[in-house]
C-alpha cells in the first residue's frame, strides 16, 4: 500500500497528490484544463526543485499564504 499526500485540493477536478512508492514519489496533478498529468522522482531534494519551479511566487501575488501551504506541504513528505 502507498502513502499518499495531499498537497491541494480545491475540488475533484483540481488537486495535486504525492505518493510515496517505496523509493519513488509519484505526483498526480489534475486540473480541469489539462486532464491528469503525472512525474517521478527518486528523490526528495528533486521533487522540491520541481515544486518550487512549478509554483512560482510571480503566479501567486496577493495569495502567498496558499503558495506557503503547497510548499509546507510538499515539504512534509
Amino acid at each position: 500500500m502507498y502513502k499518499k499526500h495531499v498537497i491541494y485540493k480545491r475540488d475533484k477536478y483540481n488537486m495535486l497528490t504525492v505518493e510515496v512508492q517505496g523509493k519513488t514519489l509519484v505526483i498526480r496533478e489534475i486540473s480541469d484544463q489539462w486532464g491528469e498529468e503525472g512525474y517521478q522522482f527518486i528523490s526528495r531534494p528533486e521533487m522540491l526543485h520541481w515544486a518550487a519551479n512549478h509554483f512560482l511566487a510571480e503566479n501567486f501575488i496577493g495569495r502567498e499564504d496558499e503558495l506557503k501551504e503547497i510548499m509546507d506541504n510538499f515539504r512534509n513528505v
